[in-house]
């Protein structure tokens, strides 16, 4: 009784945000949990089939091309980001006209991203001669190219929208990383003799540990969930994974069981494995990259 008129107002002030939660956010993970272990097709009540829809999925050979390929998004997205990221901060990180209009073309894909840039990019990649890259090729005397038709364009396609939209946002980043290090640091690696490249090496990397975990654990989440872009790119009323599946990303195709052909035990399934998958590599990633140097 004495805890309650204590902290009893505090504990009302905070219960909305606890019951929305609740609704909102705990309530849908444990219902999604409960539906992967039973056979739900939305159209007949859900019956408990234990561990069936994992099975079916470890079964499904679209299952392993959509978690091959968007593996293969994610690192080419996740590791050419973070490396381009970084040596555009390091080159463009200065106060000078130059570099601050530098930063702002890189960063304004991250601001004008979603539908009307992807549509733009669509245009780009066009099969047709009038898209710009095939009218690129047609003025160096190339054959026009199917960069939305052929199966072989497909990731290079998508990890160029990829690595366009987030490179801007990575290198703000790292723009205020490399201003956060104490440039007495430099200042003693240089009076030792340090070179250019031994300072980034040494003081420069270690003193960005912490911005690097973030960048790349930030950056393989998302592009492990990446969804719109293959959607609207290679997205067709009879498939969602463009030519021979290359474009079949673990979201379209959770997107496709679920919401098209209306299996959502297998769909929640596939979002739990999407789930473990993140969290796994998530610590792979701190263990191998976050970790702070010991003294």
């Amino acid at each position: 009784m004495t805890s309650w008129r204590r902290h009893g107002r505090d504990m009302l002030l905070v219960s909305p945000f606890f019951a929305l939660f609740g609704l909102f956010g705990l309530w849908p993970v444990l219902r999604s949990a409960w539906m992967s272990f039973t056979d739900d097709h939305a159209t007949e009540a859900p019956r408990w089939v234990g561990l069936r829809n994992y099975a079916e999925l470890a079964a499904d050979e679209r299952f392993w091309t959509a978690l091959g390929n968007t593996t293969a998004y994610m690192a080419s997205v996740s590791s050419i980001a973070v490396v381009l990221g970084l040596v555009l901060a390091l080159n463009f990180g200065g106060e000078t006209r130059l570099h601050r209009w530098t930063r702002v073309a890189f960063f304004l894909p991250s601001v004008a991203g979603g539908v009307g840039a992807i549509s733009a990019w669509k245009w780009l990649a066009n099969s047709e001669p009038y898209g710009l890259f095939n009218s690129l090729r047609a003025a160096l005397g190339l054959e026009p190219a199917r960069f939305l038709g052929d199966p072989q364009w497909t990731l290079p396609v998508l990890v160029l929208v990829g690595v366009w939209s987030v490179l801007g946002y990575n290198l703000v980043v790292f723009v205020a990383a490399l201003r956060a290090i104490p440039e007495e640091l430099y200042q003693a690696a240089r009076l030792d003799g340090a070179s250019p490249m031994q300072q980034l090496w040494h003081v420069t990397l270690p003193q960005l540990r912490p911005t690097l975990a973030y960048v790349s654990v930030t950056g393989m989440v998302a592009s492990f969930q990446v969804f719109y872009e293959p959607y609207l790119l290679y997205g067709a009323v009879d498939t969602l994974g463009g030519p021979l599946d290359s474009a079949l990303m673990l979201v379209t195709y959770l997107f496709d069981r679920g919401f098209r052909q209306l299996d959502l035990g297998l769909a929640s399934a596939a979002a739990w494995v999407l789930t473990t998958l993140l969290f796994g590599l998530t610590w792979l990633n701190l263990r191998l990259v976050g970790r702070e140097a010991r003294p």
